[in-house]
């Protein structure tokens, strides 16, 4: 639950490993690894088809749509909300010798915790080539919109030495669900140390932040997965559009098309210097009222969206250095008619000698009246480029999918699913979906 796919590929080869002297720690690693693919476990499930023929044993006991489930007209709470006296009080029960913790953000130490375990834990791509590397300031933009709660950092510690060995999240949100507005959550950085996966920690993790949320009143939430679960409302698909090519091409994000060298590859994905629109700038905080205004009116038109107050509009789009990045296009009256934004999310590259980090910015919320929206996505890539990323990664949601390939994006192998918890509704179309998470 609540992860994203990186949509990453590559290949993750050490041709020096057998030549160099291993001690027996290092060796019994080799052995470990080899016993492991030899086991040939089982899959995660990418495709519905695949998740169908899983026994959901945790899945099964929520409220969640099963894949057989059938909507039939419906769009509501699969249980309707409880009365705080029916909401459980205390903290479901832990593995002996770990304990629940609230991780204070305003406290450096405890947000570096957070970064190691994410950094050391969480999303990586098929080939384990690439992982997520939430910055410390990211984390907090993330985690602390207007409405956080404290108890919604929700952590788990050793009980003997106080590490931190699992996380999980809830954000305040307004989202609408086919016309249908709802106060939930947004769930997210669901991450448990490698070692504890055998402890069937997430589940707890799942049932813990679920009862936390009920007991201030809200019994929905929404989260994405790059994994099949019960049941998707929606299916999105990474695109990926070359900034850096040479780099890219170097770490094994990307590989030379054929009959293309690199100084072709680096010349077809070249850019203008400065964006091209005229009366494109940086979103200013004085911009807020007018811009908000103007992304919400354009969102009702999305089947699965959020509603912004102003305050909350102001904590996730004023720009901030290496967490976000908004633009405006004003015309000549001085009226804003388009806005356009993205976030940067860097990916650890592992074990490559050269580089050790893929900085990507990711396609965030946008509208545009008087600008195609072509033309608008192409300025927020020039000023991706612009400020050094390496790749720009879009979904195939809102309006987007008819300008990728104009816009020279490649198609990635990594699926995003939306889920709702608590929630039955018809399954909706990528260029339905108007929510995006970080």
């Amino acid at each position: 639950v609540s992860t994203q796919s990186t949509g990453m590929t590559g290949n993750n080869e050490n041709s020096d490993a057998v030549k160099k002297p291993v001690d027996k720690k290092a060796q019994q690693e080799i052995i470990d690894k080899i016993e492991k693919e030899l086991k040939l476990p089982k899959a995660v499930p990418k495709t519905e088809d695949d998740a169908k023929r899983r026994n959901y044993q945790f899945w099964s006991t929520q409220p969640v749509p099963s894949f057989s489930s059938d909507a039939q007209g419906r769009n509501g709470p699969i249980e309707e909300d409880k009365e705080q006296s029916e909401v459980r009080q205390e903290s479901f029960s832990l593995v002996k010798g770990f304990e629940w913790c609230n991780l204070d953000l305003d406290d450096d130490a405890q947000l570096i915790e957070l970064y190691q375990l994410l950094n050391e834990n969480y999303v990586e791509d098929d080939d384990n080539m690439f992982r997520f590397d939430y910055s410390a300031p990211f984390l907090k933009w993330a985690l602390r919109p207007p409405g956080w709660r404290p108890e919604w950092a929700c952590g788990v510690r050793v009980a003997s030495n106080k590490k931190l060995v699992a996380f999980i999240s809830a954000i305040p949100a307004d989202i609408l669900v086919h016309g249908k507005s709802k106060k939930m959550v947004e769930i997210n950085f669901l991450c448990v140390l490698k070692k504890m996966r055998s402890k069937r920690v997430a589940p707890v993790l799942i049932r813990e932040i679920t009862r936390r949320v009920n007991a201030t009143g809200i019994f929905q939430a929404v989260y994405t997965a790059g994994v099949v679960l019960p049941k998707p409302v929606a299916t999105c698909r990474y695109w990926h559009r070359s900034l850096n090519p040479k780099k890219l091409i170097n770490v094994q994000f990307a590989s030379l098309s054929r009959n293309m060298t690199m100084q072709r590859t680096i010349k077809l994905y070249k850019l203008p210097e400065q964006p091209r629109s005229a009366g494109f700038r940086i979103l200013k905080k004085g911009d807020v009222e007018e811009v908000c205004a103007g992304l919400n009116n354009s969102l009702k038109k999305f089947k699965l969206h959020q509603t912004f107050s102003m305050e909350e509009f102001e904590h996730w789009f004023l720009p901030r250095k290496d967490i976000v990045y908004s633009y405006v296009v004003q015309n000549g009256d001085g009226k804003i008619t388009d806005f356009v934004s993205f976030y940067s999310l860097s990916s650890t590259i592992m074990n490559h000698p050269q580089y050790k980090s893929l900085h990507a910015a990711y396609s965030f919320y946008y509208y545009n009246e008087s600008l195609n929206l072509k033309d608008l996505m192409n300025d927020a890539l020039i000023m991706a480029k612009s400020n050094n990323f390496d790749v720009f990664n879009a979904l195939d949601l809102m309006e987007n999918r008819p300008i990728l390939e104009d816009l020279k994006f490649g198609m990635g192998d990594g699926n995003l699913h939306y889920y709702i918890f608590n929630w039955i509704c018809k399954g909706m179309e990528p260029n339905e979906i108007g929510l995006v998470l970080q």
